[in-house]
């Protein structure tokens, strides 16, 4: 049982929220689970009258800090009505997704689709750099191109001085990116970039950098380049 199943529906001798809110409230999941979780759930609360809505997050820390967190958003119409003023104070963009467990469907796109950012992020800031190129000056070329991300604005730097403070932690997204292979596999679709990615996350943890931030992906790469050539 997950944590949010144990906070929700209760775990033995110990009750959960299903158990002690009223009928007419509201549970506003921003965590990343398996949208089939969600689904199970919030099906159990409608029961008692709790209304659920998924409302898993993007942004990172920064965007925490700033109440400008991308929201994945999924419930009924009503459930999403109620749910947004709340929602609204940390977040920028608000997207209803669909019914209940559309969020973490997106939650689980967002993750497969920042895998291979960072990691392509990383490839070409190490290759810049062994080839000689000064990083800052690189980075300002591909920000005029189709490579600008958010990515590349904001973690550049870490993948360059080889330094990862805390954004991200690698073994949250190596959680979050689990659940997401585990999507596509139910859905019969290849996703071959992501679980390259989650057995270089893996790697990381093993080392313990799993507390550093998700750009650290470039370090993997770094080991891997110096095990082929060491000068």
């Amino acid at each position: 049982m997950s944590r949010v199943e144990a906070l929700l529906l209760g775990a033995p001798g110990q009750p959960g929220a299903i158990d002690l809110l009223k009928a007419g409230a509201i549970v506003i999941d921003t965590s990343t689970i398996a949208p089939r979780a969600t689904r199970e759930m919030g099906e159990l609360l409608a029961k008692k009258g709790i209304l659920m809505v998924d409302a898993p997050v993007s942004g990172g820390s920064e965007g925490a800090q700033k109440g400008t967190l991308t929201v994945f958003l999924g419930g009924t119409s009503e459930a999403v009505a109620t749910a947004l003023p709340y929602i609204e104070t940390f977040a920028k963009t608000i997207t209803h997704l669909g019914p209940l467990g559309s969020g973490q469907v997106g939650k689980a796109v967002n993750q497969i689709v920042i895998s291979g950012t960072y990691l392509s992020l990383a490839e070409g800031i190490l290759v810049g750099q062994k080839a000689g190129l000064d990083p800052q000056t690189l980075v300002t070329a591909l920000s005029g191109g189709s490579a600008r991300s958010w990515a590349l604005e904001n973690r550049w730097e870490r993948m360059a001085n080889d330094t990862y403070p805390l954004g991200f932690k690698v073994s949250l997204h190596r959680k979050d990116l689990g659940i997401a292979i585990g999507l596509a596999d139910e859905l019969n679709v290849p996703v071959p970039t992501a679980m390259l990615v989650a057995h270089l996350e893996d790697e990381l943890i093993k080392t313990g950098h799993g507390d550093e931030d998700l750009s650290a992906l470039a370090r993997r790469l770094r080991d891997i380049a110096n095990e082929i050539d060491p000068a």
